[in-house]
């Protein structure tokens, strides 16, 4: 099964971190992709999106914390 075949069925939840209120940013990942975190932007669920490997967007994530560069 192709990436996108599978996100086409997937379930998609929005980050804790995301606005609240429509219109506002919102991120949005699938769980349950084997070997990838699929991340797009709620506001346009048509357009593409991106997918990290899960050391990628554990590494991502990990410099937001620390307000630090990405360095993958």
């Amino acid at each position: 099964m192709r990436a996108t075949e599978a996100l086409s069925t997937t379930q998609w939840r929005k980050s804790s971190y995301s606005g609240q209120e429509e219109g506002e940013a919102c991120v949005e990942i699938a769980d349950g992709v084997t070997g990838l975190i699929p991340v797009r932007d709620s506001k346009t669920p048509l357009a593409p999106n991106l997918a990290f490997t899960r050391n990628a967007w554990s590494t991502f994530v990990g410099s937001l914390k620390n307000d630090s560069t990405p360095t993958v």
